[in-house]
């Protein structure tokens, strides 16, 4: 009988925060306001196992993998001028070259 080689690691562990390390994430979170990869950094030295997905997973849980919105984040919308139906703009720019 032949049978398939078990895959993986040989010794599987686990990176789901425990209780204590996710009120951690969560307070390190809501006061730093960091996006997901500085705060995956800033939270590595006092949480070795944590992982990327792991961290992004957690605060998901908690409704803060999201960053608030900052004014002044996104250049405001700009609008195009309405032109008549048919009508088009043309855009004329001058181009120089080197020998003038």
């Amino acid at each position: 009988m032949t049978v398939d080689a078990a895959m993986g690691p040989e010794e599987p562990r686990s990176t789901v925060p425990t209780p204590e390390e996710k009120v951690i994430v969560v307070a390190f979170r809501r006061h730093a306001l960091l996006p997901l990869d500085d705060g995956l950094y800033g939270l590595q030295p006092t949480i070795p196992p944590l992982t990327r997905s792991s961290l992004h997973r957690c605060l998901q849980r908690h409704g803060i993998s999201r960053l608030p919105e900052v004014e002044g984040d996104k250049p405001e919308e700009q609008r195009f001028e309405q032109y008549p139906i048919g009508c088009f703009p043309i855009d004329i720019a001058q181009v120089r070259t080197e020998e003038g």
